[in-house]
């Protein structure tokens, strides 16, 4: 699976963005997305996570009710809609599948995930 993250860019607080984390291979339909961030000088975080149907997701604390995570398996495409964004949103944004499991709970540490992306950089200006 190699996995493209795109729609990272600059931002003030309080915009949104949509990030796209587009797949090729069609067992992608079958795993398990996650999104996880890191900033300069940080470790990488966990952002949100959905199962491969899309009728399960999980969002770290600091960004429940902000983000959303969804799925187009016909596109091969997952996505993080991003509002109300804070300068601490700030980061790298990988997108990485766990091909390893069946999703089943969901994965949160960045351990269980066994394909990335390049990542795509979101700043937020205050």
């Amino acid at each position: 699976v190699q996995l493209q993250a795109s729609g990272g860019g600059l931002v003030q607080a309080g915009g949104s963005l949509r990030l796209s984390c587009a797949a090729s291979g069609r067992t992608f339909r079958r795993y398990a997305v996650g999104w996880f961030r890191q900033a300069p000088g940080k470790e990488r975080e966990f952002v949100a996570a959905i199962r491969w149907s899309g009728g399960s997701t999980y969002y770290a604390d600091s960004v429940k009710g902000r983000f959303s995570i969804s799925r187009d398996n016909a596109k091969n495409t997952v996505y993080l809609q991003m509002n109300s964004l804070k300068p601490e949103d700030t980061a790298v944004y990988y997108c990485a599948v766990d091909s390893m499991t069946d999703g089943w709970p969901l994965t949160l540490d960045a351990s269980g995930y066994d394909y990335w992306g390049q990542g795509t950089q979101v700043t937020v200006s205050s």
